[in-house]
């Protein structure tokens, strides 16, 4: 008989053990899919700015002449894709730049940066640009550092503006604007000098 009751009371002890045994391994097992989960970049993360050394976003002003030669042996802007069907708005014109960034209007004055990238015509009623590009600074403490400018560049109006849309090196998550107007054109060469204003908050 008291061997009857030992095996009665081990048969509802068992059920019992299963079953913490059961949620501990399933606790453990979820836990560790979640860990993995999360190191795989499945979930996001909330950053610390001051880790990072982003402390305190500061607003600054750069004031840049942008280099423009289309003639010459040595051109710093040409034409891939010539305008569609004699457009007279140059509808479908491509050109990609490498221009000097100067810091005066005269070609020789010193030079802090690259102006890098692309224009395409794509307005059928005006010269209105999609312009693409980045300014690669190459002077001081911003050597290496970069600003991506994109935007609408409409070059009838007298001071035209594009957004500034990131950057790397010390403009990492930039965000601003430019303004531009035409400082001096040739008629005769076609090179241009454009003055920059560009405003740009960073940390």
């Amino acid at each position: 008989m008291e061997g009857e009751m030992a095996n009665v009371a081990t048969i509802r002890v068992l059920p019992s053990a299963f079953l913490v045994f059961f949620l501990l391994f399933t606790s453990f097992f979820l836990a560790s899919g979640a860990e993995e989960a999360e190191s795989h970049g499945v979930f996001r993360r909330t950053l610390d700015q001051k880790l990072m050394g982003l402390k305190k976003e500061k607003l600054t002003h750069f004031r840049l002449y942008w280099q423009e030669v289309v003639s010459g042996k040595n051109p710093t802007s040409i034409r891939v894709i010539q305008p569609v069907n004699g457009s007279q708005v140059l509808l479908g014109l491509v050109q990609i730049f490498d221009n000097a960034l100067t810091l005066g209007p005269d070609p020789d004055s010193k030079m802090v940066g690259r102006a890098q990238g692309f224009v395409i015509q794509p307005d059928q009623n005006e010269i209105a640009l999609l312009k693409a590009e980045n300014f690669v600074f190459v002077e001081g403490k911003y050597n290496g550092s970069a600003i991506t400018i994109l935007g609408r560049n409409s070059v009838a109006n007298t001071v035209r503006e594009m957004p500034i849309v990131g950057g790397s090196g010390l403009f990492r998550f930039a965000r601003g604007y430019v303004q531009l107007r035409t400082h001096a054109f040739n008629n005769e060469t076609l090179d241009t000098i454009l003055e920059y204003n560009v405003y740009v908050l960073h940390y």
